[in-house]
């Protein structure tokens, strides 16, 4: 075995049968976890069952689940799952289990077993098929910074994972129409170039100079594919961060400039682009400063040049016409590109 422990989720539900990539069906009945409630690794939630049933799961190895080491990585992944889920469901996206549908959603978080051979490569976070991927090391925050500071990242949480893989299970079921492909290889570039080969080239020789002027993200610019995943993470990271400061009635009024004033008291979830913007900016100037002050990092260390902004435009469309908000995905783009120039002065082009 190349992994300690392995977890299958199948959202919502998890209804047998059903087989993981280890070949292993899973047994009928209530899935309970071998924790004691007293033990539970989320105090938010009992884990043999939730109303929504998305903490469905199975452990292959439950002797090794008794790892104390691993208890606290659960936790942290639920919580950013259940985070990812939220805005999943606020924006009405589909969500269906490998019960209700073979291509549907479902979760592998997979750790690396120190005892094997290191010929056996390591867990990889990712997504094939409707599989997310997370190596569980990623819930330990020094080995998350370890691994940050190597890849040369600005930012790198759970959560961001979760909805940058994500990104990828729904450029599928929302993009690969042939209608919707032509407006997004226009923004985001050809997806049928060669994936591996671009990937190494990426790994190899990393990012353009300029790539900020065209990409939020030096990993967006490896294929239009990671383009757009990383782009889809920053339109969430966006509008859940705006609801949060929405819910506590934040308002940016500085004394320096109004030019970087903004009250959000709207529903994020709901609103047009050109307003998420607006507010994001001032949102995000006073939250740099504030993190500043205190000796700490940005919290939003990124710029939305105008390409990225056409960019988060375009995943902005494709979630409201999925969702049914929108009829024409393509017209949508267009208004809320056209919006953005007029609002802001931005001269992007779609």
């Amino acid at each position: 075995m190349a992994s300690l422990v392995r977890f299958r989720y199948g959202l919502p539900g998890c209804s047998p049968p059903c087989t993981d990539r280890t070949g292993t069906s899973q047994p009928s009945g209530t899935f309970t976890s071998r924790l004691s409630t007293v033990r539970s690794p989320s105090p938010l939630l009992d884990i043999t069952t939730t109303a929504t049933g998305l903490l469905c799961w199975r452990d292959s190895h439950p002797l090794e689940w008794q790892l104390a080491s691993l208890h606290g990585h659960w936790r942290r992944i639920e919580i950013a799952k259940h985070r990812l889920f939220y805005s999943l469901v606020r924006f009405r996206l589909p969500v269906k289990t490998r019960g209700e549908d073979p291509d549907g959603l479902a979760f592998d978080f997979l750790a690396d077993d120190p005892a094997v051979s290191p010929n056996i490569p390591a867990v990889m976070t990712g997504h094939t098929n409707g599989v997310i991927t997370i190596n569980i090391a990623e819930a330990d925050d020094a080995e998350r910074e370890r691994r940050r500071r190597e890849m040369g990242e600005p930012y790198r949480t759970l959560l961001g994972h979760f909805r940058h893989e994500v990104a990828h299970y729904y450029w599928t079921l929302i993009v690969s129409s042939p209608v919707t492909l032509d407006e997004f290889r226009s923004i985001f570039g050809d997806e049928r170039a060669d994936y591996g080969p671009a990937l190494q080239r990426y790994y190899k020789s990393g990012a353009p100079a300029d790539w900020p002027e065209h990409f939020i993200t030096a990993y967006a610019t490896a294929h239009p594919w990671e383009d757009f995943a990383e782009t889809w993470a920053h339109y969430f990271h966006i509008v859940d961060t705006l609801e949060t400061a929405a819910w506590f009635g934040l308002v940016v009024a500085p004394k320096i400039s109004r030019s970087v004033a903004a009250r959000i008291d709207f529903d994020p979830y709901r609103a047009d682009m050109d307003r998420l913007i607006e507010a994001w900016i001032p949102l995000t100037f006073a939250a740099n400063s504030l993190n500043r002050s205190m000796g700490l990092p940005d919290l939003y260390p990124f710029v939305l040049s105008p390409p990225v902004i056409t960019k988060l435009a375009f995943v902005h469309a494709c979630i409201h016409a999925k969702a049914g908000r929108q009829e024409n995905m393509n017209a949508g783009l267009r208004a809320t590109i056209a919006g953005l120039r007029a609002r802001t002065g931005i001269g992007t082009q779609a």
